[in-house]
């Protein structure tokens, strides 16, 4: 349960745009632009308010991250959508590995089911003459 909190918590939207900006270490009109660009997408609140979640200000370090080194905001958006699909990928390979290794724990038990024991085995023997 506590992983949940912790999963909800950095979901939540609850930085208001300009405590995010001062956070994030960016002008307000850069998370807006952010956001008309694809890179972002704050929470609303019932009045149509940004609010700005803890994974929100670490996709902004990412962001950053990335302008420094010299991409320009169509390649940052690119570089994030390729990190979530290999995140989403490594996730499904996990999964696939559990199925598979299911499937020989019980192929392997089967295997054990077709087995004679060598007490019920046909032993074949030579007369001694």
């Amino acid at each position: 349960m506590a992983k949940e909190e912790s999963g909800f918590r950095a979901t939540r939207g609850v930085y208001v745009i300009s405590v995010a900006a001062e956070l994030a270490g960016v002008h307000p009109q850069t998370l807006r632009v952010y956001e008309r660009r694809g890179l972002l997408e704050p929470a609303r609140t019932g009045g149509g308010s940004r609010r700005y979640s803890e994974s929100d200000l670490a996709r902004l370090q990412r962001i950053a991250e990335l302008t420094e080194e010299g991409l320009n905001l169509e390649g940052v958006k690119r570089v994030i959508e390729l990190e979530a699909e290999v995140k989403r990928l490594k996730a499904e390979l996990v999964r696939e590995r559990e199925v598979a290794k299911a499937r020989e724990e019980e192929v392997h038990r089967q295997y054990r089911r077709d087995l004679i024991p060598l007490s019920q085995a046909v032993v074949r023997f030579r007369r001694l003459s």
